[in-house]
């Protein structure tokens, strides 16, 4: 829906909405760059500056991914009946958990394996959101499967856990790669959409637009980094 009221001047409109969609972005971007950067750092913190950290919450794993999970659901299903502030809190809390339960790969890799596999993801996550923000092919149908595929990664990563099988573990990472690669993309040109859509719209749902596509990137960018970091990390002798 569309909040930019259609006059004669429809050059002028189309134009009034790509401006607000490339702000909508830049705000989306700087959202989401704040909750790696939380991430991150706790990471580092509790799984490298300070290991003890890491290794005594490694009993707790289970319960912060549901914790995670929880928020996400919230934060998909419940933002329009959150203020905007609580919103914003939330996405900020899941940061700082998903840096605790990240904490974990610096007991598993190597630190330098651990940042160069993070320059590589950033690269190609802004080759890719590049491409999904300037293409004029739409990718709506490639979203739509590359959607029905992420289910079937879920499916088979839980089947895994019981049989675990090296090559079906090596396949749902290359497979990984792949889709969000391609979710990147989509979801980029989606958040360009949704941003020209919000001329006119309330302060408050800007707010919670922004916050959402924020953690929509986010978690792009997070399960590339580790199916990556799956191929590319030297694991600790």
């Amino acid at each position: 829906m569309s909040y930019t009221y259609r006059g004669a001047n429809s050059s002028y409109s189309r134009a009034l909405d790509q401006d607000m969609a490339r702000i909508f972005l830049q705000r989306v971007y700087f959202i989401m760059s704040i909750g790696l950067m939380i991430t991150g750092a706790v990471a580092w913190y509790c799984g490298d500056f300070n290991q003890a950290i890491s290794i005594k919450l490694a009993p707790y794993m289970f319960p912060l991914i549901i914790l995670q999970f929880g928020m996400v659901i919230g934060l998909s299903f419940f933002i329009q009946k959150m203020s905007k502030d609580m919103a914003k809190v939330l996405f900020i809390l899941y940061s700082f958990t998903m840096g605790l339960t990240l904490s974990t790969i610096f007991l598993i890799y190597t630190q330098g394996s651990i940042f160069s596999t993070f320059l590589t993801c950033s690269a190609l996550f802004a080759s890719v959101a590049t491409y999904g923000a300037i293409t004029k092919k739409d990718l709506t149908g490639v979203g739509h499967f590359l959607g029905m595929g992420l289910w079937g990664l879920i499916i088979a990563s839980v089947v895994n856990m019981f049989i675990h099988s090296t090559f079906m573990e090596q396949m749902i990472t290359y497979i990984g790669v792949i889709i969000f690669t391609g979710l990147t993309a989509y979801d980029t040109q989606k958040l360009l959409k949704i941003g020209a859509t919000l001329n006119g719209a309330n302060d408050d749902i800007q707010e919670k637009s922004v916050i959402m596509g924020a953690l929509t990137l986010y978690l792009d960018f997070i399960n590339l980094f580790l199916m990556l970091l799956r191929i590319l990390g030297n694991r600790r002798s």
